[in-house]
């Protein structure tokens, strides 16, 4: 399967977020990703289900939603209703990850755990053949326009180990600080799937950046 790649919905105008909406929809981008902050979790507020809803309104390819808040379980039933195809948990957030795990599963979305920088990927090991994608944040979670941490090589590389040792299915995904810098390197390691925000929307020609970043 080629890669993947979301532009980040948080990097998008909001002040004309119809036109970014269509950009993506006639631009080479296969998924829609979309931060959602509580401002508990993470140290930053983003944007609710209003913003979710016009969004899948519009968007002609799926809404992979990531969830940076505390008691995610409490919404999974009301992010599928605004139209989430991908629904990530935080692993930091769940205390009881494979029940999390499956009542996404059992909504009809794919599921989704995202892990923090200073995360193990080991954690993984007792779900990862559950999980159909593990975003694996690639700067502190919050905000964007980080510096990328290059110590997520490596992550990628035991994730993609473990992802075959236990014969799963599971797709990489990488947020936070990819660029045409360091995207093919991160494919490389065994990276599936690319979010970017500031690459894309701060690029003077953001349909030919996403070309380029679906390129091998």
């Amino acid at each position: 399967m080629s890669h993947l790649v979301a532009p980040s919905v948080l990097s998008a105008n909001f002040a004309n977020l119809q036109s970014d909406i269509e950009l993506i929809n006639n631009s080479q981008a296969d998924w829609f990703h979309v931060d959602v902050m509580d401002g508990v979790f993470v140290p930053n507020i983003s944007f609710g289900f209003p913003v979710i809803k016009a969004l899948q309104k519009y968007a002609k390819k799926p809404l992979d939603v990531h969830l940076m808040i505390v008691e995610p379980d409490r919404y999974a039933q009301a992010f599928k209703d605004a139209g989430a195809a991908v629904l990530s948990v935080h692993i930091e957030a769940c205390p009881h990850l494979h029940r999390s795990i499956q009542n996404i599963k059992n909504l009809g979305m794919k599921a989704g755990v995202a892990i923090n920088p200073h995360t193990n990927v080991s954690l993984l090991a007792d779900v990862i053949a559950d999980i159909d994608v593990v975003c694996l944040m690639s700067v502190n979670p919050g905000f964007g326009g980080q510096k990328f941490i290059e110590n997520t090589y490596d992550k990628v590389i035991r994730l993609k180990q473990l992802i075959t040792e236990k014969n799963s299915k599971a797709l990489i995904e990488i947020d936070g600080g990819v660029d045409l810098n360091n995207y093919k390197k991160l494919l490389s390691c065994g990276a599936d799937v690319l979010v970017a925000g500031n690459t894309v929307f701060g690029s003077a020609n953001p349909v030919q950046t996403i070309a380029a970043l679906k390129t091998v």
